[in-house]
């Protein structure tokens, strides 16, 4: 089987405010400062895994420009507009109906465009372990994170027996839980974070979505009508937004018997926070962690310093703080009220 990439790439991340707006989302900026934005490192990581020509990109209209500036080796025909945010299940859809459309054979990874991830030899051998799996079943993989700490941001997967390998039969899907629950799922070791990376051939997906899901796969029936085609994109402004808002776990996952986890130790994290942020880079002797600029810190600690704009940063007395400083925007905020970003902002 041929393998494809959908990358998806819609999202805005207002808690990252104000390095990440609606104007320019993280996905799109080099959050780490490594001199690659969060999308053009999922593209690097996943190349040794698929030709570039079998990439694809899902994002809002607004973001196109920004796709094909960052990926200028993507086939323009590849970036994926949505006319409309629907959340992951109609994004999932309106991609994996483009690619059976044109290769009927292919075996699709699905991935968020702003994870981070440390060990990429053995995010590569996870995910060819995914393909091989699926290739030639009507199998569903969801990628499974082992649990560091009782994190309360994430969704988890809960595993059943092992069934080829390192392989696991899903159990159940759980949703965010309490710090109290989340400590006992880390105590009970059979637990995993759910990364929202799945693997699965191009028969799985679609004949899943129309057995669960049979409204939006009527709506992707109705939009592939018009694929490569002229009318194609008044077609999808039509259709896409009539899409319910429902992500892939609800209209999927959830649902399906034929789930399975690989679990899986490669560094990962979502990068959602200021505070992920925080967890991943290095850090000085005060647990302060710097992204760009000369930033000097004097009687402070446990902070997260990003302001790669400046040409000196001085600060004194803060303990457990986010400074970010973008453009004309300056955030200052405890670390403990970064979930209170985006209402702050409003």
């Amino acid at each position: 089987m041929n393998t494809h990439v959908v990358i998806m790439a819609g999202g805005i991340g207002s808690r990252f405010w104000p390095m990440s707006t609606a104007e320019l989302p993280k996905q799109f900026v080099d959050v780490m400062g490594l001199g690659r934005t969060m999308i053009q490192m999922t593209v690097d990581r996943l190349r040794p895994l698929c030709h570039i020509e079998n990439f694809w990109v899902v994002t809002g209209e607004k973001y196109a420009s920004l796709v094909r500036e960052q990926l200028p080796d993507l086939p323009l025909d590849h970036i994926v507009e949505e006319p409309a945010a629907r959340n992951t299940a109609p994004c999932i859809a309106y991609a994996c109906w483009k690619i059976r459309n044109t290769d009927p054979d292919a075996n699709i990874i699905v991935t968020p465009s702003d994870a981070l991830v440390i060990d990429v030899e053995e995010y590569r051998r996870v995910i060819s372990a995914a393909l091989a799996f699926t290739a030639d079943k009507s199998t569903i993989v969801t990628v499974g994170i082992c649990p560091t700490r009782p994190e309360t941001g994430y969704g988890y997967i809960k595993e059943g027996p092992v069934e080829d390998g390192e392989i696991c039969k899903v159990e159940s899907f759980r949703e965010k839980p309490s710090k109290d629950v989340a400590q006992q799922y880390l105590d009970e070791g059979t637990y995993l974070w759910n990364a929202g990376i799945f693997v699965w051939n191009v028969d799985t997906i679609h004949d899943a979505i129309r057995r669960h899901s049979p409204s939006l796969a009527a709506v992707m029936d109705e939009m592939s009508k018009a694929f490569g085609t002229s009318d194609e994109k008044a077609e999808v402004a039509r259709l896409f937004p009539t899409c319910e808002k429902i992500s892939i776990d609800y209209a999927v996952m959830e649902k399906a018997d034929n789930i399975y986890t690989l679990p899986a130790e490669f560094g990962w994290s979502d990068l959602g926070t200021w505070g992920s942020l925080w967890t991943l880079k290095e850090k000085s002797d005060d647990g302060n962690a710097i992204v760009g600029g000369d930033v000097r810190m004097i009687d402070s600690t446990d902070c997260i310093v990003h302001a790669p704009g400046l040409s000196k940063v001085v600060i004194q007395g803060l303990e457990g703080y986010i400074v970010s400083q973008h453009g004309d925007r300056l955030l200052i905020c405890r670390k403990d009220h970064e979930q209170k970003i985006t209402d702050y902002i409003k």
